[in-house]
């Protein structure tokens, strides 16, 4: 141990020096406070100035445009030669005779999962036949069946390329990283000019946003191949083509085939997406237009379609990563034949009634309208009480501040200038007793807070939320992720997205809180009691499994468009990884550790509190990451129901077939996406190299 580093040193150093976390609370208060004084002063603090908005939106607009029309030609040829597979693959699904499909699918489950994958398969598709959608789930299902195969093989290119060549493998898991958080709205803008309108347009979509999961699974499975494999491989004088198809790609198989599930269920999230531009008679369309209509029964029936497929889809491809659980090729193959024979006669005679025939489930989604109807005449009121409720008391203050949100309308009373001054007294005195125990950025969350319900978050001074962001960026990744996020920010401002990108922050910081202690709550739940996991486990499968789309349905019915159902939405489906992650990271605490606690007397609670979480901090916080890139991507889903901010810009710019918008937008929204990744993952890793793994 150096001087530097001992013991002695330490105790001799001067007691005003300050940490990383120090510094960093100390530059956001003292932002915060400047920011505060000039505001009344110089009103270009407080909000930034149109005239220094610079004309980013209509330059980016012109620029693409200009090159989406050099290449159009191009792609229009691109586009043309997968409208043949497209068209062909849509009749053989959608044209052929139900029996054969529904005959051939049961068979392929029976090879790939056995009786039990079959049985499913006949249960899904025997409500998806009875539901009426029957034409339309198989629009659905060619897409992704053209679609999927795109997908896997330019994630399995840009999989080997990162790992052959490591000087670029930076760069592409960078893009790899564009490509997931540039929100799926906006891939669809600059795809629809290029390629026209149509179903192709969702096709090449899909592929685009399915690629990524693959690409990285494949660059896990070739960094987990055992390198003498590789150097036997080598000795006997292969070829790197050779090492990498019947070395590498053989040997990485497992992970690969776990790359195909989740490529695929990217493939039908995306494609289900994609219906918004419309033109083509797909199972999200009719979600789309019976939302649009208000036919909740039809919508909630077309939306169950969905879920279904998506389960079973994502439950067969999963299990084509364990050969074990395969059927008896021979039972698979008269499956396959007895549905052939019933297919022709089905075709030839009409004895079977054609699935347009087949509604079985009409009365159904009739008797949910019915019943809605029923509910909401019933319970309209208490529910417009809850909506109301969080949007006086929750979501207006954190958008707007106590300041402007507190009236007699919301509140009863009016907020006046003493209540503030109240308000910033008791913060003050509280936050001098943080000081008086040392704790300072305790201290500085304190004072933010306060000033973040004063003001609200929207109406924060522009300079204070750039330093707050570089500073951050600074504690968590140095000065490189500080000139990232706080440029991120000013780039925003200057294309004229400022309002935008904090209301998006607003709301989406809003649904990541709420998952956050929801999640960390049911997680702890889940990890200190079996019966709960069994309990929340196939509830976490379920949703996710359900595409982004199938959430906004609920939300509808019983809240109708606004602001709160699109938190609720957010919050559906991004509370997943924080529940899992925090189970994850608290079951996993070493049993070295437990085995010491124990013997030192700790009690339960202690346990849990002392060793089992602080070990789980690491996997919290991932999970925190993943939740706030679920609730950016869901974000501007919720655009559908109401939202403002960035999701709006890029569901208006679609509309229009607004470049600029759309891709500003878009960016913006995936520049925000990627400060938080970063920053997240900072804090992990210095707790990880804290607790020594």
């Amino acid at each position: 141990m150096s001087l530097a580093e001992s013991p002695a040193a330490a105790l001799a150093a001067p007691a005003w020096r300050l940490g990383p976390g120090e510094r960093t609370a100390l530059v956001v208060v003292l932002a915060g406070l400047v920011s505060a004084l000039l505001a009344p002063l110089l009103p270009w603090v407080a909000a930034w100035p149109d005239a220094w908005v610079l004309p980013v939106t209509e330059r980016v607009g012109s620029g693409l445009g200009w090159f989406l029309d050099l290449i159009k030609p191009a792609a229009r040829l691109v586009s043309g030669a997968l409208a043949w597979p497209m068209a062909g693959t849509t009749w053989l699904l959608a044209e052929a005779p139900w029996p054969l499909a529904f005959g051939g699918f049961v068979a392929l489950g029976l090879w790939v999962g056995g009786p039990w994958m079959a049985a499913l398969t006949v249960a899904s598709l025997g409500f998806v036949l009875a539901s009426g959608y029957w034409t339309e789930s198989m629009n659905t299902l060619a897409l992704v069946a053209v679609s999927v195969p795109l997908a896997l093989a330019l994630g399995l290119g840009i999989g080997v390329l990162a790992f052959e060549m490591r000087r670029i493998r930076a760069a592409l898991q960078t893009v790899l990283d564009i490509m997931q958080t540039v929100p799926t709205f906006a891939y669809l803008t600059p795809l629809l000019v290029l390629f026209g309108f149509g179903p192709v347009v969702g096709l090449i979509a899909s592929a685009i946003y399915a690629a990524p999961p693959m690409a990285r699974n494949v660059l896990l499975g070739l960094e987990r191949v055992d390198p003498e494999i590789r150097e036997a491989a080598r000795m006997i004088g292969t070829s790197r083509w050779q090492r990498i198809v019947e070395i590498d790609i053989p040997a990485a198989m497992g992970q690969i085939l776990v790359g195909v599930n989740q490529c695929v269920m990217a493939a039908l999230s995306m494609v289900i997406i994609a219906a918004v531009i419309g033109g083509f008679d797909d199972i999200g369309w009719t979600v789309l237009l019976t939302m649009r209509k208000a036919w909740f029964g039809q919508a909630l029936l077309a939306g169950m379609v969905i879920v279904v497929f998506a389960m079973l889809i994502d439950r067969m491809s999963a299990a084509l990563a364990e050969p074990e659980r395969r059927g008896d090729p021979r039972i698979a193959r008269a499956v396959l034949g007895v549905s052939v024979l019933a297919g022709l006669v089905s075709w030839t005679t009409g004895i079977i009634p054609g699935a347009a025939e087949i509604d079985l489930l009409d009365p159904v989604a009739a008797y949910v309208d019915a019943g809605l109807t029923e509910f909401t005449k019933a319970n309209g009121a208490a529910l417009d009480q809850v909506k109301n409720t969080a949007m006086f008391y929750g979501l207006l203050p954190l958008r707007i501040g106590l300041d402007d949100a507190v009236l007699p309308f919301t509140w009863g009373f009016t907020w006046d200038r003493g209540m503030s001054a109240w308000l910033l007294g008791l913060a003050g005195a509280g936050a001098a007793l943080m000081l008086w125990r040392g704790w300072l950025v305790a201290a500085t969350v304190l004072l933010a807070g306060t000033a973040v319900m004063l003001v609200g978050i929207t109406q924060l001074p522009w300079p204070a939320v750039v330093v707050a962001a570089a500073a951050l960026g600074w504690r968590a990744g140095g000065w490189g992720l500080a000139a990232f996020a706080g440029l991120s920010f000013l780039a925003m401002a200057a294309a004229g997205l400022w309002d935008r990108a904090m209301l998006s922050i607003y709301l989406s910081g809003a649904a990541v809180l709420i998952c956050a202690c929801v999640g960390g709550a049911l997680g702890l739940l889940a990890a200190v009691s079996p019966l709960a996991w069994r309990v929340l486990r196939p509830v976490c499968d379920t949703l996710q499994t359900i595409p982004l789309f199938v959430f906004l349905i609920p939300m509808l019915m019983f809240f109708q468009i606004g602001e709160f159902s699109a938190l609720l939405a957010i919050c559906a489906y991004a509370v997943v990884p924080m529940i899992r992650y925090t189970r994850h990271g608290i079951v996993s605490t070493p049993a070295d550790l437990v085995e010491a606690a124990t013997a030192s007397g700790a009690t339960r609670w202690q346990m849990l509190r002392d060793v089992r979480i602080p070990y789980a901090a690491p996997s919290m916080l991932l999970g925190l990451n993943q939740t706030i890139l679920y609730a950016f991507a869901m974000l501007v889903i919720a655009a559908l129901i109401g939202t403002t901010g960035l999701g709006q810009a890029i569901y208006i710019a679609l509309g229009k077939a607004d470049l600029g918008l759309g891709v500003s937008a878009g960016a913006a929204m995936a520049l925000l996406a990627l400060i938080a990744d970063r920053l997240v993952q900072g804090f992990a890793a210095e707790r990880r190299r804290a607790l020594g793994l």
